[in-house]
């Protein structure tokens, strides 16, 4: 790989989805058809809890939040990897990797506190449903909402000024579709201690927070559940906190896998990790905010016949 004087680099160059022409086509379909459906449903949902007053509750409030962050989380990643899959121009400007990186970190960090307060919001629903509308307020929503937005902003600024402050004068070329944390270190020549453990101390502070605290509430939910005696009563109970079960599951699971691992892993000479960095990061950048809409209209009543109200009102016009 050539070498890149620090004071030279300008630019960075991304990678595509695939080398291989006859691919090329194929992948970008594929992953247009996915941006779009993610437009979407997300769209969508967020339209029906806006036009339909029986949702506006905390929960689908959450849920729009929810929606309106998968949407931007994915629109500042999947239109330069479409670009990146067609084109032969694959840089991407200093500036404009630092602002991908900026507003990818936030956005993610973001939907991890979002996560949380909705498991916070079902515990209190499920386990106090007596105090729910005296406890989970609008004011209590707004304050949640606004300080999940701020926090994971102002940290992201944090890793976005320490990472390029970095010296790059390995190479320009980054081994991933976007600018990322862990491909942008392989390509320092500097010691990258510092902002590994900048990585761990606010993934601890934000992403295994944000998990412990949804855990806990799900484990006084479980257990509120078990003691209800009406088995349709623990099945309704049950069904208002599935969806969100499932959506926590799959966006974690992915998130500890990149960003809570030994400093070793970031090894440039390991494909293989590389290559599962590249499949886990499609599953939480495009796959899951794609699905996100269809798990909770999917497993939610109310959901579905707002959708199936607002059809039948359009159909009638």
């Amino acid at each position: 790989m050539e070498n890149v004087n620090q004071t030279m680099v300008r630019t960075f160059i991304l990678q595509g989805l695939s080398n291989a022409p006859e691919l090329r086509l194929l992948y970008f379909l594929l992953f247009f058809l996915m941006y779009t459906a993610t437009l979407f449903g997300n769209l969508l949902l967020i339209i029906v809890v806006r036009l339909n007053s029986r949702l506006q509750t905390p929960m689908y409030f959450f849920l729009s939040n929810l929606a309106f962050i998968d949407i931007c989380f994915s629109t500042t990643i999947v239109p330069k990897i479409l670009a990146n899959t067609i084109s032969h121009d694959q840089v991407i400007s200093f500036l404009g990797c630092a602002t991908q990186m900026y507003f990818h970190l936030a956005l993610g960090a973001t939907e991890c506190l979002i996560l949380a307060v909705m498991a916070y919001d079902r515990y209190i629903a499920v386990c106090k449903p007596l105090q729910y509308n005296a406890i989970v307020d609008k004011k209590l929503c707004l304050s949640m909402a606004s300080g999940s937005w701020t926090v994971s902003f102002l940290n992201s600024v944090i890793h976005a000024v320490f990472t390029f402050q970095l010296p790059y004068c390995k190479s320009n070329h980054v081994n991933h579709f976007f600018c990322e944390m862990p491909p942008l270190f392989r390509l320092s020549c500097a010691d990258t201690w510092f902002n590994e453990i900048a990585v761990y101390i606010s993934g601890g502070l934000i992403a295994l927070c944000s998990f412990l605290l949804t855990l806990l509430s799900y484990v006084h939910i479980i257990s509120a559940i078990l003691n209800i005696h009406c088995s349709k009563g623990r099945q309704k109970a049950f069904s208002t906190c599935s969806s969100h079960l499932v959506a926590v599951s799959l966006y974690y699971g992915t998130i500890m896998f990149m960003y809570f691992r030994p400093r070793s892993i970031y090894s440039p000479n390991r494909d293989s990790i590389v290559s599962i960095d590249r499949v886990v990061t499609i599953l939480y950048t495009v796959v899951t905010p794609m699905v996100n809409p269809i798990i909770y209209s999917v497993r939610n009543k109310d959901i579905k016949e707002a959708i199936r109200k607002e059809v039948n009102n359009e159909a009638q016009l």
